[in-house]
């Protein structure tokens, strides 16, 4: 693996296992069926030499977010959590429940799994306007055919983080790039979102991708947002259902080996840190 070292994975997931909690996870998916905490990822993050990461939300409940906050208080190398708050209820009073809570660097909504005009409900709106006064970013979850829908609710909000997760779960078994790279360059040509560079391997065929057939994704990313706007996440444990987790740190790595030792720096973690307002 040709990588300096990355300081900040950004987006992995914990959870305890519950069959009706977690019923997205069918039986296809049965190696990723048990309970993952942060003891079972610092061995692979050791091993590829990923120091820190971002824990996000998996559930759509507060029990949850006070959870992983108790996480990241409890293990340092969580250096934050996108969270999940009822953005259509009363944004102050639900953070206000969570105390003081540092490492608290984000929301996010599973907005794959709603209706078409989620994005465009006046009471979500109106709640994700809270948050770029309340220091927090938004980190935007769709399928790749929602992503009109994505670039007007992000031009409602200049000012406003946003990270694009997975770059928009292309249609890599489909062979869509043609059209989800207009997407992409759309998005990316608003200066205040970013993009993970995560989830590839679970769009492709789990048990027949290859890096080559991965690659053009990652450099239309790369290209579209430059290499400051970019960051390596690896979707652990889901990632699992395809690759380990050193293959896919490994798969952003290689990607960026010819940029600058600064520039591998910045999407590596310093992008992270940047965007989550965390400790690099």
């Amino acid at each position: 693996m040709n990588t300096p070292g990355c300081t900040i994975d950004a987006h992995q997931h914990f959870w305890h296992y519950d069959r009706q909690e977690y019923e997205w996870i069918d039986d296809s998916m049965s190696r990723i069926r048990r309970d993952f905490l942060p003891p079972d990822v610092k061995p692979e993050m050791d091993r590829a030499r990923v120091e820190r990461c971002i824990a996000v939300q998996a559930r759509q409940s507060l029990e949850e977010t006070r959870w992983l906050l108790d996480l990241a208080a409890r293990y340092p190398f969580i250096a934050g959590v996108v969270a999940w708050i009822d953005l259509q209820g009363d944004v102050d009073a639900q953070l206000a429940s969570l105390g003081s809570a540092p490492a608290l660097a984000g929301v996010r909504h599973i907005v794959q799994g709603e209706p078409d005009g989620f994005l465009e409900r006046p009471a979500f709106v109106a709640g994700v306007g809270r948050l770029d006064r309340l220091g927090l970013t938004y980190d935007i979850l769709i399928y790749s055919r929602q992503f009109p829908e994505a670039i007007a609710f992000a031009r409602r909000f200049p000012s406003q983080r946003l990270v694009l997760d997975h770059l928009g779960k292309p249609d890599v078994r489909g062979g869509g790039l043609a059209e989800w790279r207009r997407q992409v360059e759309s998005l990316a040509a608003l200066p205040h979102v970013w993009c993970k560079l995560s989830g590839l391997v679970t769009e492709a065929d789990w048990k027949a991708w290859t890096p080559a057939q991965l690659r053009p994704y990652l450099d239309v990313a790369l290209e579209a947002f430059g290499p400051a706007r970019v960051m390596m996440g690896t979707d652990w444990p889901v990632c699992l259902i395809a690759a380990s987790y050193t293959d896919v740190v490994a798969l952003v790595a290689d990607a960026v080996g010819e940029y600058s030792a600064d520039e591998q720096r910045q999407i590596l973690g310093a992008n992270a840190a940047d965007c989550y307002g965390v400790l690099e």
